[in-house]
């Protein structure tokens, strides 16, 4: 059996040197519970002069963000440095899911290194697209042309994708990629 860790980031823009605002980790290994957590960045380590503003519109940043919610938040904000040493802790030597974990473990790979910490999860990424398609194709059914849509693969094997309050929150899709692994490989798969 295997470490797994379901991953997913808001992020404050597209570009390559996006940052992360939000960080959702779930991770599974043989003998353990499973663990459940997810951090916001504290405001002063996002360069937001830099972001991208329909970035932060998808992710809900101005409603979400302990610092920038009208109303405050019960969540706290940590440093960048000491987020990014929690998330290389619980991801060390896991293989990481999701939906394009690539995107998530460039941000997160980029960012750790810029703050001296060596990135350890396993090098193979677990795409949950990827993984639906390849399913499909084994069992004999179409798979839809691309580019492929997350939310309409996901139905096809019954799993729903995130409602409005959870999609595009870092847990909420996390716990979505969870959802699909579990359906595919079941949930005994780490």
């Amino acid at each position: 059996m295997t470490k797994i860790a379901a991953i997913d980031c808001e992020t404050t823009s597209l570009r390559h040197d996006r940052r992360a605002w939000e960080i959702a980790v779930i991770t599974r290994e043989p003998g353990r519970a499973w663990r459940e957590e997810s951090w916001f960045v504290a405001a002063e380590d996002l360069d937001l002069g830099n972001a991208d503003l329909m970035s932060l519109k998808i992710g809900r940043f101005h409603e979400r963000h302990p610092q920038y919610a009208s109303g405050g938040s019960a969540q706290s904000t940590g440093r960048e440095h000491a987020v990014l040493r929690a998330v290389e802790a619980r991801t060390r030597g896991a293989h990481l899911i999701g939906a394009v974990p690539s995107f998530d473990a460039e941000v997160l790979g980029s960012r750790m290194r810029a703050n001296g910490i060596c990135p350890s999860w396993h090098y193979h990424l677990q795409d949950f697209e990827t993984l639906i398609a390849g399913y499909l194709r084994g069992l004999g059914e179409p798979v839809p042309d691309l580019p492929w849509r997350s939310d309409d693969l996901s139905r096809v094997i019954g799993v729903e994708p995130p409602g409005e309050d959870e999609r595009h929150s870092a847990l909420g899709d996390a716990k979505w990629a969870l959802r699909v692994w579990d359906a595919i490989m079941g949930s005994d798969a780490t």
